[in-house]
């Protein structure tokens, strides 16, 4: 078996994360992203899950995950995944559309999962600069380059879905937004919004593809994140985030993002 590699650098040009990963055969369960992911795969083949919709990704493919994107994948038998990413925040993306577009708005990528050779070469030649720490302007060329692509072949309006209990749902999501550093109760959530818990698990589940409670370990690993990134002690970092206890963080951290804290950390601290 291949030995696993698992490399993650960040970009102080580009205000962005790069990662790769070799011989990899984690599961990843359903889970969200606050940011964008771009991601393309070099080796094997996985079942993936996004947003309701069955896809078999293989080598070759580019997946495309907006923020909230609810996603989840396995190994299937073809070997394990070779699979470079590059992790883009919102408020980076407002920048690169505007300058792409003209227009400062977000733009949502669709289909979750594309086969395109010229975009393909585009985000790989871009991540291998990344990866090799390559200085001068070559480098935020081809993102441009790259998000041109993207939005003018897949993009669409992002957030334009209008889902059932819309309102509520947002004020559940700020809600605990608000107060995940806390124990928080389903009861609370649903006499803040004025939704019956079915109602309210019914509503949020179709709408943001994850549960309420799945919804708040995801706010909690992205605030975590945040404070790993200003170096806080992961210890530390799982107390302000509002997880019971250490060996909860880093199971659930290892899970979702693929790293350990520790090792996440020590990106920025290089």
């Amino acid at each position: 078996m291949k030995k696993e590699v698992r490399t993650v650098v960040y970009d102080d040009d580009l205000h962005m994360e790069a990662y790769r990963f070799e011989g990899l055969a984690q599961p990843f369960p359903n889970h969200f992203h606050e940011y964008y992911v771009i991601g393309f795969v070099e080796k094997g083949e996985r079942a993936l899950s996004c947003k309701n919709r069955e896809y078999t990704i293989r080598k070759g493919n580019i997946l495309l995950f907006n923020p909230g994107d609810n996603h989840a994948c396995v190994q299937s038998d073809e070997g394990a995944l070779d699979y470079r990413s590059l992790n883009i925040t919102k408020e980076v993306m407002l920048d690169l559309a505007e300058e792409v577009t003209g227009r400062r708005e977000l733009p949502g990528f669709f289909p979750s999962v594309i086969s395109d050779e010229e975009t393909a070469r585009c985000l790989r030649t871009l991540h291998e600069s990344v990866m090799n720490d390559d200085r001068g302007f070559g480098k935020e060329e081809n993102l441009l380059l790259l998000i041109s692509r993207l939005v003018q072949q897949y993009g669409e309006s992002f957030g334009a879905y209008v889902p059932e209990c819309r309102e509520e749902i947002e004020k559940a999501c700020a809600f605990m937004e608000q107060h995940y550093a806390g124990r928080i109760y389903l009861t609370e959530i649903c006499r803040y919004v004025g939704l019956s818990k079915s109602t309210l698990l019914r509503a949020f589940t179709k709408s943001k593809g994850v549960t309420p409670y799945s919804y708040l370990e995801n706010v909690r690993i992205g605030r975590a994140k945040k404070l790993l990134e200003q170096g806080v002690p992961p210890v530390e970092a799982a107390l302000q985030a509002g997880f019971s206890d250490q060996s909860h963080f880093t199971n659930y951290f290892s899970r979702f993002i693929g790293l350990t804290p520790g090792a996440y950390q020590e990106i920025f601290s290089r």
